[in-house]
């Protein structure tokens, strides 16, 4: 799915236009939190991995939306510098029952950081589009 580098300007800039905590925003107030330094939002490490999925394989598929996640955690910090890279399981699939052009995505994401360190999932259902029976190749 490619990888990410973040820096701590749009890790600031993410914080104070949506999650304006002060050790997402403010370097100085992150040293005395338990992060001792500037960490990005859970909600933007999210953020990053959808980027990195649309742009490593939704762009490229028939990607419908979503009904929603089932799961995510941070599980570790991610700091100015970090560079991300997240991978895409499928868990399950099956088709619609009321769309028959419409296929249900199950799947479980991981990101980790240049260290290997494991720093959030996500386990989510997507909606896709089906090719016709005559389409597909057994």
């Amino acid at each position: 799915m490619g990888k990410r580098t973040v820096t701590e300007e749009e890790i600031i800039a993410f914080g104070k236009q949506f999650d304006p905590q002060p050790f997402h925003v403010d370097p100085e107030a992150a040293k005395a939190s338990m992060f001792g330094g500037l960490v990005a939002s859970g909600w933007h490490t999210c953020s990053m991995m959808m980027r990195m999925v649309v742009d490593g394989l939704m762009s490229e598929a028939s990607s419908m939306g979503s009904p929603g996640v089932d799961n995510v955690r941070w599980i570790a910090p991610v700091r100015p510098g970090d560079t991300l890279s997240v991978s895409y399981v499928t868990t399950k699939v099956r088709p619609s029952a009321s769309r028959p052009g419409l296929g249900m995505v199950w799947s479980h994401w991981k990101a980790i950081n240049q260290r290997g360190e494991l720093v959030c999932t996500v386990d989510g259902v997507g909606m896709f589009g089906r090719r016709p029976k005559e389409d597909c190749h057994a």
